[in-house]
């Protein structure tokens, strides 16, 4: 039976779908225009769109499971309803024509920021209440506790489907490439003039499509599955990098109050530049808010155990270096 993976353009769903050709699945891709993360592999194209439901049941059409990994990641609000419109619309559909079509089973990628870090403390868990769909929190968390709901909805009319809830993806196969991508990138070429305070949960990419296809296989229907990696200060994942990239670390840390203070206008350079901010308030937020994760249940339930976040930076520059990635542009 075939596989669909939406989504599969990302950082993950390039991951994922090498992953699953390497267990000899019959892999169908739905992209929408963009299919560098996966040219030259043995994997189907579906050309479709999450708000089109004629294009998910065109995809889904003889399908076994589906791997819904579609999404808008934003640190800067909602971009002209594209977070809304992908992340809790979009889920809402697949999970919707998931059911239509007789699919077997659903995997469901949330992610982290489902979750409200403000409401608890100590190790955050599957057990912590998801984001409040109301202005104080971010339009991404709020997006993904909510696509996190639609597809609960559908589990109760019969979906039989599971979520996983990765944290920040770092590793090899970053095409496009990702924040931390960027981040990495800049630390090789010396650009990244100063840190910023803060820690995050870091979690290698790969670990993620391991833990995601073992959720599908052995995950108990409408439970979440956090993925997660390591806990570590942003300066500590920079010096890291340094050392595998056999440079100095930026020597200088902004303190979070002047961070803050320059969030705008380094939002304002990336709207002007048409790129992405390497940060905003709401990602010093983030790295401001959120405390260590547990896998205790993946890890027990799926066997899923975390490499060494070393051992994933090692292997991110080794991609950066043998492939016409984005470090050779």
């Amino acid at each position: 039976m075939t596989t669909l993976v939406t989504g599969a353009n990302g950082h993950l769903g390039a991951n994922l779908v090498r992953e699953l050709l390497r267990r000899d699945r019959s892999v169908r891709a739905l992209v929408h225009r963009d299919t560098r993360a996966i040219d030259g592999l043995e994997v189907e194209i579906a050309r479709g769109d999450l708000g089109d439901l004629d294009s998910l049941r065109a995809a889904m059409s003889g399908v076994d499971v589906v791997y819904n990994l579609a999404g808008v990641i934003s640190i800067d609000g909602d971009r002209q309803g594209r977070v809304r419109a992908v992340n809790v619309d979009g889920a809402r559909n697949v999970a919707a024509v998931a059911l239509e079509c007789g699919v077997r089973r659903l995997v469901h990628c949330s992610s982290i920021h489902a979750f409200d870090p403000s409401d608890g403390a100590g190790v955050l868990d599957e057990t912590w209440p998801r984001v409040a769909d109301t202005p104080r929190h971010t339009a991404y968390d709020r997006s993904k506790a909510s696509g996190e709901r639609e597809v609960r909805k559908a589990i109760e009319r019969g979906l039989d489907a599971v979520i996983v809830h990765p944290t920040a993806c770092i590793g090899p196969f970053d095409f496009q490439p990702s924040r931390m991508g960027r981040v990495f990138i800049a630390v090789q070429r010396r650009r990244l003039p100063s840190l910023i305070p803060g820690g995050f949960d870091w979690v290698d990419v790969r670990d993620v499509a391991d833990g995601t296809i073992a959720a599908c296989e052995r995950g108990r229907i409408g439970e979440s599955y956090l993925l997660s990696g390591h806990w570590a200060e942003v300066h500590e994942l920079v010096a890291q990098a340094a050392e595998v990239a056999g440079v100095r670390p930026p020597a200088m840390t902004t303190p979070m109050w002047l961070a803050r203070l320059g969030a705008p206008f380094v939002t304002t350079a990336g709207r002007v530049l048409g790129r992405d901010p390497l940060y905003t308030r709401e990602s010093l937020r983030a790295l401001r808010d959120f405390q260590p994760v547990s896998h205790a249940k993946a890890s027990r339930e799926l066997d899923y155990e975390p490499r060494p976040l070393l051992e994933t930076v090692a292997d991110s520059y080794g991609w950066l270096r043998d492939s016409a990635g984005p470090s050779a542009h």
